[in-house]
C-alpha cells in the first residue's frame, strides 16, 4: 500500500470537479486497508471513502485527510438451491460487472438496474435504484471495516435501514465504515418488471412481448444512452436530485392544474420525475456559465469546462427554488455533496 500527496480529485470524479487531496491511497485488499487506517490514525487525518467518483461533487477545496480509492475486486457465488443464488460481489467491482454476471448465468433481480455507474460498495449507501427495482429487493447481506476500530462487522437488511436512495450510511453511520463486500439473494425464475413507460415503448416499438433478460438489459442501456450524457465528452454526476415523493391531495391539486403531469406509483407511493418539474420551470438545455441543464434530461446538471463545487451549489439552489415556488415541492440531492 503506497500513500501518494497532493493528487487532484477531478480526475476521479466523472463531474471533473474538485480540489485536491493532501493523500491518497489505492486499496486493493483488506490488509491494504487496515495499513491505511493504522497509516491515518497515527497522523491524525480524516478519511474519505471513494469509489468510481460517479456520484460525488467533490468540495473546491479538496480534503486535508486520507482518501481512500476503492479498487478491491471479485465476484462469487457463495450459496445456492434449486430456487435461489447467493453471489457476492467485492466492493471495487463496477455495480453493471455484478449485474452483467447474473445475467450471463440467468438469474433475476437486478436487470433492471443494469447500466447503473458506480460500484457495488457505494450500492447500499444510496439505495441503488432504476425502473422500479431498488438493491433492497435483493439484498442480503455486506460486511464493512469500522474505519474507527478496523473490526469487520455485518450488516443484514434490516441493519440497512434502505430507504428511497437512502440508507443508515447515509446518516448516523456516513463516513465511518469501508464496505468490503456486497451479497445479493437472486432467483433461478422470476417475473421481469416491464411497467415504466421508457421499457414498454421500446417494447412496442420492436414488437417484443416477453423479452429475455438480455433483450431487457439491451433495452435499459439504449434508454440511458439517450438520456445520460458520456461523462467523457459532458461531465456530470448523473441523477442530481431524487425523484420526490408527494402526498396524495398535492397530487389530485398537480393533476387538476397540468394536464400533462407526470408520475408513476410505486408500492403505494406517488412520485414525480424531478426532470419533469425542471424542465416545466424552464431549466432544460440552459447554460449558466460553466455549469447547466443537460439538453435531453433535466434531471443532470453538467460542466461544460472548468467549473466548480461553488457554480453547481449556485444552479441547485436556483432549480430548487423555483420548483419549490411552482409545484409546492421540495427537491433533495442524490449526489453526495463534499
Amino acid at each position: 500500500m503506497k500513500i501518494i500527496k497532493n493528487i487532484k480529485l477531478d480526475n476521479y470524479s466523472t463531474f471533473k470537479i474538485g480540489g485536491q487531496a493532501d493523500f491518497f491511497a489505492v486499496i486493493e485488499n483488506k490488509v491494504e486497508l487496515l495499513e491505511a487506517l493504522a497509516w491515518a490514525n497515527k497522523n491524525g487525518k480524516d478519511i474519505l471513502v471513494l469509489g468510481s467518483g460517479s456520484n460525488v461533487l467533490f468540495s473546491d477545496q479538496g480534503f486535508s485527510g486520507l482518501v481512500l480509492k476503492n479498487e478491491i475486486k471479485g465476484l462469487e457465488i457463495i450459496s445456492e438451491n434449486e430456487q435461489e443464488v447467493i453471489v457476492r460481489s467485492h466492493s471495487g467491482e463496477l455495480w453493471s460487472k455484478l449485474v452483467y454476471f447474473a445475467i450471463e448465468k440467468n438469474l433475476y433481480g437486478l436487470e433492471n438496474t443494469f447500466y447503473i455507474p458506480g460500484t457495488v460498495g457505494a450500492s447500499p449507501v444510496q439505495n441503488i435504484g432504476a425502473y422500479g427495482v431498488e438493491l433492497k429487493d435483493v439484498f442480503y447481506n455486506l460486511a464493512a471495516i469500522n474505519l474507527e476500530t478496523g473490526k469487520e462487522e455485518y450488516f443484514n437488511l434490516r441493519d440497512c435501514r434502505f430507504g428511497y436512495r437512502d440508507s443508515v450510511f447515509k446518516n448516523e453511520l456516513k463516513g465511518k465504515y469501508f464496505i468490503l463486500w456486497v451479497e445479493v439473494k437472486l432467483k433461478r425464475e422470476g417475473e421481469l418488471k416491464l411497467d415504466y413507460p421508457d421499457i414498454q415503448k421500446t417494447l412496442n416499438e420492436r414488437n417484443i412481448v416477453k423479452p429475455n433478460l438480455k433483450q431487457l438489459t439491451e433495452i435499459i442501456r439504449e434508454i440511458r444512452d439517450k438520456k445520460l450524457p458520456n461523462p467523457a465528452i459532458l461531465p456530470s454526476a448523473g441523477s442530481f436530485f431524487k425523484n420526490p415523493i408527494i402526498k396524495t391531495d398535492l397530487f389530485e391539486e398537480l393533476k387538476n392544474q397540468y394536464s400533462d403531469l407526470k408520475y408513476f406509483v410505486n408500492n403505494g407511493e406517488i412520485k414525480i420525475p424531478a426532470g419533469w418539474l425542471i424542465e416545466k420551470c424552464g431549466f432544460k438545455g440552459r447554460r449558466f456559465g460553466a455549469v447547466g441543464v443537460y439538453e435531453n434530461q433535466a434531471l443532470i446538471i453538467v460542466n461544460h469546462g472548468g467549473a466548480t463545487q461553488k457554480d453547481v451549489l449556485e444552479l441547485v439552489k436556483q432549480i430548487k427554488l423555483e420548483v419549490r415556488d411552482n409545484f409546492k415541492i421540495e427537491l433533495e440531492e442524490e449526489v453526495n455533496i463534499l
